[in-house]
This record gives structure tokens, C-alpha cells and sequence, in this order.
């Protein structure tokens, strides 16, 4: 199966979240510095949460460079990672509205937690499908060795 299919939705998607983010910013009512002061958690949440879906989508399309072929349990842990990404517009505007209290920052959290398992599980079944000569499984394999020495 190719997989420019699966770059392009990936790519679109990621658009969409960054692209919701932002309209979550609302612009305030004066013209002044200090009607900008109350934004402030609001504007770090979504440059926090912008690096996050940025280095994603960087990951992701460097890890497709190398990647041959998909099938349907990658299309599927692709859309897994895709719907923890998805959650993240909402868990910002949570975490900027309540001034990064403990709830919103846990939820925050687990979202983040749960996008890096979704992440390492759609790249080992990559690396599952092409096997332990394939790009990425060095490009892993290496990582590994270089955290653990």
C-alpha cells in the first residue's frame, strides 16, 4: 500500500489541530498592552502545545521519509496517534483558561503521555512490517544504545 495517503491526511490533520489552537486565542476588547496581560497563560499554553505538535509532525514526516510501505495496522495506529493529537487543542485551552491548575494540567498530561505511546506503538509496527534491516529500526536501535551507554 502507498503511503502518500496516509503523509497527506497526517499532514492535513496536524494543520487542523495547530490551525484550531490558535483560534482558541481570543482577541481582547482593548486596544491596550495591559488588556493583553489576562492572555498571557492562554498564549504560554498554546506555544507549549504548538512545540508539542510541531515535533510530532516533524518526527512523523522524517519517520515516513524512510518508511516503504504501510498496511492497515499502521493506518490504524497512525489514526490512534491522530486522535490523541486531536485532543490536544481542547486540553490547551483547558490548562490556559485555568491558569495551568492541577486537573487541567493532569488531563494535560495524560494526553502527552498517551500521544507518546501512540507514537511508539505506530513506529514499532512500522518496524514490525519492514523488518530489523529497515531504516528506521537502526535509526531506533541506535537511539537506544546511545541512551543506555
Amino acid at each position: 500500500m502507498n503511503k502518500s495517503r496516509l503523509e497527506a491526511f497526517s499532514d492535513g490533520v496536524l494543520a487542523i489541530i495547530i490551525t484550531i489552537m490558535i483560534l482558541e486565542i481570543k482577541v481582547p476588547e482593548d486596544n491596550t498592552f495591559e488588556s493583553l496581560k489576562p492572555l498571557i497563560p492562554v498564549i504560554l499554553s498554546y506555544v507549549l502545545s504548538f512545540a508539542y505538535v510541531g515535533i510530532y509532525w516533524n518526527n512523523h514526516h522524517h519517520m515516513f521519509q524512510v518508511v516503504k510501505k504501510v498496511n492497515g495496522s499502521i493506518l490504524w495506529s497512525n489514526l490512534f496517534l491522530l486522535f490523541w493529537l486531536s485532543l490536544i487543542p481542547f486540553s490547551t485551552s483547558w490548562i490556559g483558561s485555568q491558569h495551568f491548575a492541577a486537573v487541567p494540567m493532569s488531563v494535560y498530561g495524560f494526553i502527552l503521555l498517551m500521544c507518546a505511546i501512540s507514537y511508539t506503538l505506530l513506529q514499532n509496527k512500522i518496524i514490525k512490517l519492514e523488518g530489523k534491516n529497515s531504516v528506521l529500526y537502526k535509526a531506533v536501535e541506535k537511539i537506544k544504545k546511545e541512551k543506555y551507554l
